[in-house]
């Protein structure tokens, strides 16, 4: 099976490929400008700089490769940068997405795209797939409508929608973990938010989640996330008692002090039942994904 991944140069897209590599899948790693993956062999990793909002550059690598499946994990994911910058939004995360679902339908190629958490409104938390999205910033706007065009996809398609994930960090965008270590380990104190609740992913779950996917070739909507219900201030107690640091630099606050452009849901959360009963997905507890994650770096 050929497969492209997009955002290959990302936190997610960097493990996700190695795990697809591992598996003997043939592998199109793609991203914005040159590879930045770690190379895990001497095997140079298979790689093609592809900017997706560019339709006819999109249908020229799709025509050149003729992909399988495509698995859509690059977006403009940062909230506050999605509120500044709509139209830039709007065009990574939306018309992007309509660029490579029309190249994929070419080939019929399966299409999974990862989704969030921020789709929904943050009123009851611990959602199901079938609840209604309503969100409440533009960033979840802009998922929740390139969801929509996902699902008219004319071939099989797979939503996974995920939640504030983090683990080992091989080049990506710093995570919660990596941002507590490095303001802990300079002794600077770091304010984080203790009214809004998630259950936290660790990477290497939500990429073997994904590989479960392509092996069952399960199709709809499926939410892959943690079991634990943390607040990233909890999350950040438990980085500074592993790793032995000055927990009292941490300061508990509440979002309302914050002066952010883009309001963040208060308490989201995914049910993983139906990945649990029908990807046999099982998460590593927060403590554990934390401890591997540390055992990494």
């Amino acid at each position: 099976m050929k497969i492209l991944v997009t955002g290959a140069n990302g936190f997610l897209g960097q493990h996700l490929v190695k795990l697809l590599l591992s598996n003997g899948f043939s592998v199109l790693a793609t991203g914005r400008g040159p590879a930045r993956l770690v190379q895990a062999s001497a095997t140079p990793i298979p790689y093609q700089s592809l900017d997706f909002t560019s339709r006819e550059e999109t249908l020229a690598v799709f025509r050149d490769f003729q992909p399988d499946m495509v698995i859509h994990t690059a977006a403009m994911s940062k909230p506050d940068e999605c509120a500044l910058f709509p139209e830039q939004a709007y065009t990574v995360n939306v018309k992007g997405t309509l660029n490579l679902l029309e190249a994929g339908a070419t080939s019929k190629a399966h299409f999974i795209f990862l989704s969030t958490d921020f789709i929904f409104d943050g009123e009851k938390g611990m959602y199901l797939e079938t609840d209604p999205p309503a969100p409440v910033n533009y960033y979840g706007e802009t998922k929740w409508e390139a969801e929509k065009k996902v699902q008219a996809y004319p071939a099989d398609w797979t939503i996974i929608r995920t939640v504030l994930v983090y683990g080992p960090n091989y080049s990506g965008r710093k995570n919660i973990i990596d941002i507590v270590k490095e303001k802990l380990q300079q002794g600077e104190p770091y304010s984080v938010v203790d009214d809004q609740l998630r259950t936290p992913t660790f990477v290497e779950d939500l990429a073997g989640a994904i590989l479960k996917e392509i092996e069952k070739k399960a199709n709809g909507i499926f939410h892959v996330a943690g079991e634990d219900m943390l607040s990233p201030y909890a999350m950040a107690c438990r980085v500074a008692a592993a790793l032995a640091l000055d927990a009292s630099l941490l300061k508990r606050v509440n979002a309302s002090i914050f002066k952010e452009p883009a309001r963040r849901p208060l308490k989201t959360g995914l049910n993983i039942s139906k990945a649990t009963t029908q990807l046999g997905y099982q998460p590593l507890s927060f403590d554990e994904g934390l401890r591997r994650t540390l055992d990494q770096k």
